[in-house]
């Protein structure tokens, strides 16, 4: 086989492989739409000082609170940086807004319908698992850190 015909069959498989690719993306399009439109719906439910009516004061539980809720919700960085001013005025710890932050930004049970199809059930159970947990430790890390830096 000479090389222009490696080329030429390169160029075909190619050529099927982007063709799978744009069908298989086209079948998530109607999931990935669902999960952005029901995650922009139950943001605009939750105002941003709800948050701070729903907390108990102690940093452990207040942590798992927000933890939790911003695993169920999910959102971008942006968001969660406006929720989380609103959040420090309310003299939330630094502790439960940075937990809440990784939750939200890592966390995603909505989204977990449409991980397990692109990346597998099992996996996309682990990971919001793992990521739940973490969110919890690198917030405690951070703000440990964060104390011996600025004090």
């Amino acid at each position: 086989m000479n090389n222009s015909n490696k080329i030429i069959n390169k160029k075909k498989q190619l050529k099927v492989s982007l063709k799978k690719n744009f069908k298989g993306i086209i079948n998530l399009l109607p999931i990935i739409l669902s999960v952005i439109l029901l995650i922009s719906i139950i943001n605009a439910l939750f105002s941003n000082d709800i948050y701070s009516k729903i907390l108990v004061g102690n940093q452990f539980i207040d942590a798992l609170i927000l933890n939790s809720i911003g695993s169920f919700l999910a959102g971008n960085p942006i968001t969660a940086y406006v929720i989380s001013g609103e959040l420090l005025k309310n003299k939330i710890s630094l502790f439960v807004i940075t937990t809440f932050i990784l939750s939200w930004t890592t966390v995603g049970i909505i989204q977990l319908p449409a991980e397990s199809i692109l990346m597998g059930k099992k996996f996309a159970i682990i990971r919001n698992i793992t990521a739940f947990i973490f969110a919890l430790i690198v917030s405690y890390i951070t703000i440990l850190i964060y104390g011996v830096i600025f004090l």
